[in-house]
């Protein structure tokens, strides 16, 4: 055998090797993950975090390992919290679900769990740029133009109740805003806000004609503009429309209860 075969085997051996070694990196990649996926169906996600990392290390390539690492860190994540671990918890899944992206750019499933993600620690901002994201590569998404109605509630409410216990207006009582410059002033900044969420709710109920939680945010978002108003006709034609929203919310209600099967039995008579 001359030199030069000699080198063509040497060099056949080793890239068969190596194939084989990464088909066995695969193989290994391949049984962290499903360990992985048995430890997160039983719940037990810091185990199932190990095997997810130990299968990304392996094959940075699986998008399933990557995608579940994510999630396991979320599942660990308790909303309200403010510790340490915790918020620690939260950063880690924000970073997995962002490697998702990286390699699926339009992956739905890890732009929604940013966005809860971002809702539940009540970054309302960063959750809101989110859901636009989500929508804008799923224009169906019913729950994501809802949580953009709730996040308009949520930012506008408590900054319009201030004002109404300044100007010394109780909850209750009548409006607008009895006082033109103090309704102004917060009317340039929750307007669009509330306007914005509007088109939202209205959005997932066109989606889904009986959303009833939908209905009940654009009765409350229909409140909130309500103050805003420049007279008490326009206020009390958006309380109107605010009234109309819960009558159908609770038609719908009725209706979704009315469908649902009792459950079957012998009853005794009395």
């Amino acid at each position: 055998m001359n030199r030069k075969t000699t080198s063509v085997l040497l060099l056949l051996a080793t890239v068969l090797l190596c194939a084989m070694g990464m088909g066995c990196q695969k193989l290994r990649a391949r049984s962290e993950l499903n360990k992985g996926v048995q430890a997160f169906k039983s719940a037990a996600y810091p185990a199932a975090v190990e095997h997810f990392k130990l299968s990304v290390s392996l094959d940075e390539t699986n998008p399933s390992a990557r995608s579940y690492l994510a999630t396991s860190y979320m599942m660990q994540y308790i909303p309200g919290s403010d510790s340490e671990d915790n918020l620690r918890m939260a950063e880690a899944a924000h970073s997995a679900f962002l490697k998702v992206l990286e390699q699926d750019p339009k992956n739905t499933n890890a732009m929604a769990y940013i966005a809860q993600l971002y809702f539940n620690e009540k970054k309302f901002d960063d959750a809101r740029e989110w859901y636009k994201k989500l929508i804008a590569v799923q224009p169906d998404n019913k729950e994501a133009y809802y949580t953009l109605g709730v996040i308009a509630w949520t930012k506008t409410f408590t900054p319009r109740m201030r004002v109404r216990a300044e100007l010394g207006m109780r909850p209750e009582d009548p409006g607008p805003l009895k006082d033109k410059k103090a309704r102004e002033k917060i009317k340039a900044v929750n307007m669009p806000m509330i306007e914005e969420g509007m088109q939202a709710l209205e959005k997932a109920i066109a989606l889904d004609k009986e959303y009833e939680d939908a209905m009940a945010y654009l009765n409350l978002l229909y409140r909130e503009r309500a103050d805003l108003q420049d007279t008490a006709a326009e206020w009390k034609k958006d309380t109107s429309e605010a009234d109309s929203w819960v009558e159908k919310n609770l038609a719908t209600k009725k209706l979704k209860a009315a469908r649902t099967p009792t459950s079957g039995g012998i009853t005794t008579e009395k």
